[in-house]
């Protein structure tokens, strides 16, 4: 499947994923701030249990979907990743120190911009959640400017975020996670190894896949550190390359041709013929051998957290009460330094240290694309929305707080989103044509 191609897919489905996930963001907003609004913070903690025996898991409705759902989110992020590095944007050194570069920046300056306004306050831990970019609604609204938009642009911002979730998914792990149980650590360690063992040789019960991935959640929730990491670290297993090589694949492929061909292949005849039917199935086995597992579960899996999962995630996480209250909530330290964090500090961040990777040779600016442009996308990568409101929620304990760090997510994407919209619009008017 050829690069490009595979970005345009890319693309566009986040496009699809992120106007539902503005509509369930639309939807929480009215419902939290409606005369029903005590049924929808009842429904986010109604406890839902699980039991097995003796032993019981009981979480809140908004906990089932931030600590398990969002594991299968947190697993696509992990393919992206490893795609990226190993045959992606991320993969030759020279290619992946600008938007790697970027990434570093656009995380490092928003988290010191939010420690100005929050270090020594009851806010300070809150410092990870400005340094997200919500990569749906980034290339979402980067789709909204169509064809002018060069190739180059769209990579590099692509690159950015993916090496962003890389840095989001390694603070979560390691910052927000309270206490370790080393036992229920290892017992994740053990659910991986025998998960690896399976892929490589080529296991192909799917039960087996899922036991074992459950396990895999179940320790990593029972040891302390955050479950969604568990995702990440089972999509770290699967391959990235086909297993079959090419000349092998054709070899597989003519010898079932083979058999095929002297025959009369009919809808009929292969429900009688046994011949025709084996070699259906070598046909097939083949074509699966030859699907890269990775991309294969991406495609797959990408429609489902977009379009349900990240919608879900949303809607029981974005409703906040914009009573009396939401001025002075706006004069929070927590919403100040977000939002300053997420549209200056990204903008700053994202900007500065590409022109340090550039200005020290370290890197180029991709083909066609300008500082003008750079900085456009530096507006964008402020919107954190989806990875800021899941930091959120592990930072803080208080529901004022969090709530301060809600309104601040929401002002400041918006406007970082606007702004992002806006610069490139007027940038990208100059362009002769489309690429």
């Amino acid at each position: 499947m050829a690069p490009s191609y595979v970005l345009d897919w890319f693309i566009h489905s986040q496009v699809a994923g992120s106007a539902v996930l503005l509509a369930s963001t639309i939807a929480a907003m009215l419902w939290a701030n409606s005369p029903w609004a005590e049924m929808y913070f009842r429904l986010n903690h109604t406890k839902i249990g699980i039991s097995v025996g003796s032993h019981t898991l009981a979480l809140s409705l908004q906990h089932w979907i931030n600590d398990a759902l969002m594991v299968v989110f947190f697993f696509v992020v992990g393919l992206e990743i490893k795609r990226e590095l190993v045959a992606g944007h991320l993969s030759s050194a020279r290619r992946a120190i600008l938007p790697i570069a970027a990434a570093i920046g656009g995380m490092i300056a928003p988290a010191l911009v939010y420690a100005c306004f929050n270090a020594g306050g009851l806010g300070a831990h809150g410092w990870g959640i400005p340094m997200a970019t919500d990569i749906a609604f980034a290339l979402g609204i980067l789709a909204l400017l169509g064809d002018r938009v060069p190739i180059g642009l769209k990579v590099f911002l692509t690159a950015l975020a993916i090496a962003d979730d890389l840095g989001a998914v390694l603070v979560i792990a390691l910052v927000y996670t309270a206490q370790i149980h080393w036992l229920a650590l290892a017992g994740a360690g053990l659910c991986l190894l025998l998960l690896g063992g399976l892929i490589r040789a080529g296991v192909r019960q799917p039960l087996f896949y899922l036991a074992l991935a459950i396990g895999v959640w179940l320790a990593v929730f029972k040891s302390g550190i955050h479950a969604t990491v568990a995702g990440v670290l089972m999509a770290m297993l699967v391959p990235i390359r086909p297993r079959l090589h090419p000349t092998e694949f054709f070899a597989r492929v003519s010898k079932g041709l083979e058999t095929l061909r002297p025959a009369e292949l009919t809808t009929s005849s292969v429900l009688t013929n046994e011949a025709q039917l084996d070699a259906l199935v070598r046909l097939d086995d083949a074509a699966t051998d030859m699907r890269p597992p990775g991309l294969t579960l991406e495609r797959f899996l990408h429609p489902v957290q977009a379009l349900f999962i990240l919608p879900l995630f949303a809607f029981v996480n974005a409703g906040v009460s914009l009573g009396a209250e939401a001025v002075q909530t706006l004069a929070h330290p927590v919403t100040i330094g977000i939002i300053a964090g997420l549209v200056l500090g990204k903008l700053v961040g994202v900007s500065l240290a590409s022109w340090f990777a550039v200005r020290s040779g370290w890197a180029q600016l991709p083909e066609g694309v300008t500082w003008s442009q750079i900085v456009g996308v530096g507006l964008l990568a402020g919107v954190g929305f989806t990875m800021s409101l899941f930091v959120d929620e592990l930072a803080f304990a208080e529901a004022a707080l969090r709530d301060a760090a809600k309104v601040g997510i929401l002002v400041a994407s918006l406007t970082a989103g606007a702004l992002g919209y806006l610069v490139l619009k007027a940038v990208l008017a100059k362009r002769p044509g489309p690429q």
